[in-house]
């Protein structure tokens, strides 16, 4: 449209491309000196990459993909650690609460990864035989909290009232889940032991 032909534009560099509409595309590019102060900014790019990486610029992709396979090396092993610290006291009598015949655990962990909380609670489970469990943590001021009970009292115990609870004293709205564990959270992270205590005084009230 604009040139007689594709030479007068010189070194030309895509940039990106997208659909405006059906059947349309654009094109976002840069073309001469453009082009090439654009190519020698990513080549500084690269070349800084390489250098922290300690490694060459061909080799920045398979340097990046070993980090990334070590880093999630590193936060298994991570969580794993967590969850024995948190839970290697669970079958002693410090720990464990009977209310009417049933086992309860309630254990307040602050800045624990909310993602590694059903993990946490099913370890407890397995560890108490049948009881229920609660895990509340907080992370940047918000409480997140699972409550599970162990399959042979689920029938007349449910996670999911329990976890309302929860929720409701760290300011939070309801929760869901199964019979089995559920979960929720709230805004006031400062509250989470209330919440280890709202579910264990609302567990007694069950039963």
């Amino acid at each position: 449209t604009h040139v007689s032909a594709t030479g007068d534009i010189g070194f030309f560099k895509i940039l990106s491309e997208s659909a405006i509409a059906s059947g349309v595309r654009r094109i976002e590019s840069v073309a001469g000196k453009a082009s090439e102060d654009y190519v020698s900014s990513c080549e500084t790019i690269i070349n800084a990459a390489a250098e922290m990486l300690k490694t060459s610029p061909s080799d920045i992709s398979t340097r990046i993909s070993a980090l990334n396979e070590d880093k999630k090396r590193l936060e298994k092993e991570l969580s794993d650690l967590r969850k024995k610290i948190a839970s290697g006291g669970a079958t002693g009598n410090d720990d464990v609460k009977e209310i009417s015949g049933i086992k309860y655990i309630g254990k307040f962990i602050d800045n624990m990864p909310a993602k590694e909380l059903k993990g946490m609670a099913d370890e407890l489970k397995k560890k108490i035989g049948s009881g229920v469990v609660a895990v509340v943590t907080a992370n940047e001021g918000k409480a997140s909290l699972v409550v599970g009970v162990t399959d042979d009292l689920k029938e007349k115990i449910s996670a999911v009232e329990l976890v309302k609870v929860g929720s409701a004293a760290v300011g939070g709205q309801g929760g869901g889940g199964r019979p089995d564990m559920a979960q929720a959270g709230g805004p006031n992270g400062a509250d989470g032991a209330k919440a280890v205590k709202a579910i264990e005084e609302q567990l007694a009230k069950a039963v």
